[in-house]
């Protein structure tokens, strides 16, 4: 390696605000099947064996972002895409974690669902 490549960045996480990251962090645990590896009361991550993962960090003001946006409310910053293989029974399993589908659905082939917190997230099939 060298000098200039030390200098790269590796993503390492992706955070989300939340009021209780715990919560949170396990339902993204539960989701994707990665650990929650920290659980804090302000600070929570899970990860795969390899790779990113999620943290969460305490926001005792967050307020839910809106999807789709408005010019009169937090609209979203980012928001996750999971493929998965069979699109129906995904759905069904996330919203058994605590997952609501989104009012505004764009295309057919992939769902926009709301986490416990209201952050949106998408499910997708491949080739999507």
């Amino acid at each position: 390696m060298t000098s200039e490549d030390a200098s790269m960045p590796t993503l390492a996480a992706t955070v989300l605000q939340s009021p209780e990251p715990i919560a949170l962090a396990r339902f993204y645990g539960a989701l994707t099947g990665w650990t929650v590896y920290e659980d804090g009361p302000t600070w929570a991550r899970i990860r795969p064996a390899d790779g990113p993962g999620l943290a969460v960090q305490f926001e005792p003001e967050y307020v839910a972002p809106t999807w789709p946006g408005t010019a009169d409310a937090p609209g979203m910053q980012l928001h996750l895409d999971f493929q998965v293989e069979d699109l129906p029974a995904a759905v069904v399993r996330a919203e058994e974690l605590g997952a609501t589908q989104a009012a505004f659905q764009p295309q057919d082939d992939v769902r926009v669902l709301l986490d416990p917190d209201g952050h949106p997230f998408c499910l997708f099939l491949p080739g999507a």
